[in-house]
């Protein structure tokens, strides 16, 4: 029996890595090889593996995976996130619901007419995935832009929401007052319990652990499944426990020494739980693909729906509204776990369980591509919103327009290098700011410069009418600091060729990573080319003849004294 358990482990290990291999030559998450590998090696496909022998170990890789994000999900930095992101969380994750119940009560009838079906699809259709959306972001190096904060501060609402369906969800079939409350109170017994130990006893345990990296990570695994295990005494699911026990060490400092040491476990046995996931999944035919097709498409249309019309209103800008409701609209590993409790529960069919797997197929397939190219698929859509008169951030009366000859000096872009430059220009050259517009089409830029004072262009200096309609015509001096990582849809180069033609008589000033792009951007019409990476060697030279005559505290009281009198755009 032992023989046999290992032989089909290395079965499922083989085939999940074969055609996660080939997702990576794709360019899609190993999540949706992992499933393939479980409907091609389970009973629908070549019936090598039978999925009962690997269930124990799969739920081990389910518990793992919502320790995990469990983790992830700091409570402070929610509870001190802004306004858009809380309010932007809220509207999607109860519009998400709403729409949702609508939608799937609208097709009982050809759903088999169960109603808790309903519940569980209109819950999971809110939910998106984060594996999924914060490694292409990160891959993108957007994490840190507005749609970035916004996307990820939504994402963990999402958790938190699921955390509270978890609660409830065993209660769904009687849904009395009386035993959702008993629910709830089971649910805050074992999250004092939880909260409680790791605020008076496992900091005390983990710094005795410190120095002992192997200790530090059997005492999160021993936590992880104490409180899964405490969590089952209780009648609530251990995958709801292992979550709760991720969220109450999340501040730890060693929260991300645990991360990084889990990760590789979990890794390993959250394989074994897709592909256990992709043996369930029922043979297509086509009215499940038809459905799953349908899910597709409310989902992407709800998150337009509940996302868009409020970061518009809350005056983000078109792009930032369209960019977050592209990076959401997927579904979420989450919501393939809620259904599969609500299977083992005999709330949910077989066929809405398959519905949704297939769904979250497509989604996770669509959404890579969409996510990828999403810049393109912004501007394709603002352009049509334009069209239809729905103003943009920048269309308003009040906008200033760029005609007045005496703003003569163009900042294109507004980042890091910008954010100081204006403080040196308030500082030393207070006549020189008075020439000056930016243009960008970052909302939260254009509003704080506008504060300042400062003449602001709201639009994307990659596209050639939002130049024209800046008046950069009559510009004398054309600044561009951003490197080509950040521009989106342009590079330095290309956007000089266009700035050339537009301006033949500027002086353009453009910004190059490499030493070798240099003499082609002076052949392309360049005034002068910044180089930062040879101005930071000069200033970590100095830094370092400091460091090793034994004056580098004095180093850093100026580097203090400097920053403490700066008030940057963005700090």
């Amino acid at each position: 029996m032992d023989d046999f358990l290992i032989n089909e482990i290395a079965v499922c290990i083989v085939t999940a890595w074969i055609l996660a291999l080939g997702a990576q030559l794709l360019r899609q998450p190993p999540l949706v090889a992992y499933l393939v590998a479980g409907y091609v090696i389970g009973p629908m496909g070549l019936k090598w593996i039978h999925g009962e022998s690997i269930s124990v170990i799969s739920e081990l890789g389910l518990i793992l995976l919502l320790f995990m994000i469990g983790l992830e999900i700091d409570l402070k930095k929610i509870l001190g996130a802004g306004k858009v992101i809380i309010l932007t969380a809220l509207s999607q994750i109860v519009g998400g619901c709403a729409l949702g119940l609508a939608f799937f009560w609208a097709l009982r009838p050809w759903l088999g007419g169960a109603s808790l079906d309903t519940i569980y699809l209109a819950v999971v259709a809110a939910l998106s995935s984060t594996v999924i959306t914060v490694k292409i972001l990160f891959d993108k190096r957007e994490l840190d832009t507005l749609a970035g904060r916004i996307t990820l501060g939504v994402l963990v609402m999402q958790d938190l929401f699921a955390i509270l369906f978890l609660a409830i969800q065993p209660s769904l079939r009687q849904p009395s007052l009386s035993i959702l409350a008993l629910s709830l109170g089971r649910v805050a017994v074992l999250m004092a319990f939880a909260f409680i130990i790791s605020r008076y006893a496992l900091p005390l345990l983990f710094r005795t652990v410190a120095r002992l990296p192997e200790l530090v990570l059997v005492g999160a695994l021993a936590w992880c499944f104490m409180v899964a295990a405490f969590a089952s005494l209780l009648d609530l699911s251990r995958e709801m426990g292992a979550l709760v026990a991720g969220v109450a060490i999340s501040t730890f400092p060693y929260a991300l020494d645990v991360t990084a040491k889990v990760t590789s476990i979990r890794d390993f046995f959250v394989t074994l739980f897709f592909v256990a996931l992709g043996m369930m999944i029922p043979r297509p035919d086509l009215a499940v693909i038809g459905w799953a097709l349908a899910v597709c498409l409310f989902l992407v249309g709800s998150r337009f729906l509940t996302v868009f019309p409020l970061l518009h209103w809350m005056k983000q800008g078109h792009r930032v509204g369209s960019l977050v409701g592209i990076n959401l609209s997927q579904l979420s590993e989450f919501s393939l776990v809620i259904l599969l409790l609500g299977k083992s529960s005999r709330h949910v069919t077989d066929q809405t369980y398959g519905m949704v797997a297939y769904a979250f197929a497509f989604l996770a397939v669509g959404s890579t591509y969409a996510i990828t190219f999403s810049d393109e698929l912004s501007r394709w859509f603002t352009r049509r919103l334009v069209r239809a008169n729905f103003r943009d951030l920048g269309d308003q009366p009040q906008e200033t327009n760029g005609d007045d000859p005496a703003c003569d000096i163009y900042l294109l872009g507004f980042f890091w290098t910008a954010s100081s430059l204006l403080e040196e220009l308030e500082r030393r050259s207070p006549a020189l700011l008075q020439r000056l517009v930016v243009v960008d089409f970052n909302p939260q830029v254009y509003n704080r410069l506008k504060a300042r004072g400062v003449r602001v262009i709201y639009g994307d200096i990659s596209q050639r009418d939002t130049l024209l309609h800046a008046g950069i015509g009559h510009a004398k001096v054309i600044l561009c600091t951003l490197p080509n990582m950040i521009l989106k849809g342009s590079d330095n180069l290309r956007m000089l060729q266009q700035l050339r033609e537009l301006n033949p008589a500027a002086q353009i000033m453009v910004h190059a990573e490499m030493l070798t792009e240099v003499p082609k951007l002076y052949a392309a019409g360049a005034a002068y080319v910044t180089v930062p990476r040879l101005l930071e060697a000069v200033e970590l030279c100095g830094v370092v003849q400091a460091a090793a005559e034994g004056h580098l505290a004095d180093k850093r009281r100026e580097l203090d004294a400097e920053l403490a009198n700066r008030h940057e755009i963005i700090p």
